[in-house]
């Protein structure tokens, strides 16, 4: 069977978004709708920023769930979120933190006129997950899976080249279930 590589279905690095990780929320706001807009032909809209250092390196990412987690700083309070919620917490437990901490106390107009100054290195997520370009997309799924992660940073000999995104790759297995269920008929 044909199997591709990460290669094949990757962004490359300058079609993605970026933002220095000195940049205002606002500003990465910006970096992923110009993102967006350069990715309209591949039929999945930008959902995510890759964050750099001032030397260019990739050090961490800003996707839609970032983006509101910078409304409430007090989220960064609580630590890693991502562990808590896998532990499966009630909205009963989830109402008592809000409630307990103070969380959204301000109106939403306050909310984001205070989080649209708020620099990017205080709410992107480190990236800790990447992916050869030349691995087959069957490991880049596997990967997907339990990293449990919305997208993979790819490399070339350690570097970054692209960005692997769970939407491309979801396209692509549907794409060749559709081809072959027909292909079955």
């Amino acid at each position: 069977m044909d199997e591709n590589r990460v290669t094949d279905l990757m962004v490359p690095l300058g079609s993605y978004g970026t933002v220095n990780q000195n940049r205002t929320i606002v500003e990465a706001i910006d970096a992923l709708e110009a993102a967006s807009r350069r990715l309209q032909s591949r039929g999945q809209p930008a959902r995510a920023v890759l964050v750099v250092d001032d030397r260019g390196e990739v050090i961490g990412q800003l996707g839609h769930l970032d983006f509101l987690k910078a409304l409430e700083p007090k989220y960064s309070l609580l630590g890693d979120l991502e562990t808590i919620a896998r532990a499966g917490v009630s909205e009963a437990f989830v109402d008592s933190m809000m409630e307990s901490m103070s969380l959204w106390q301000d109106a939403l107009d306050t909310v984001c006129r205070r989080a649209a100054q708020v620099e990017v290195k205080r709410v992107m997520r480190p990236i800790k997950e990447s992916i050869d370009e030349n691995a087959t997309l069957t490991e880049a799924v596997h990967k997907m899976i339990m990293w449990q992660t919305m997208r993979v940073l790819v490399t070339r000999r350690g570097t970054a080249v692209g960005v692997l995104r769970l939407a491309d790759v979801f396209d692509e297995i549907v794409r060749r279930m559709r081809t072959t269920e027909r292909v079955e008929r």
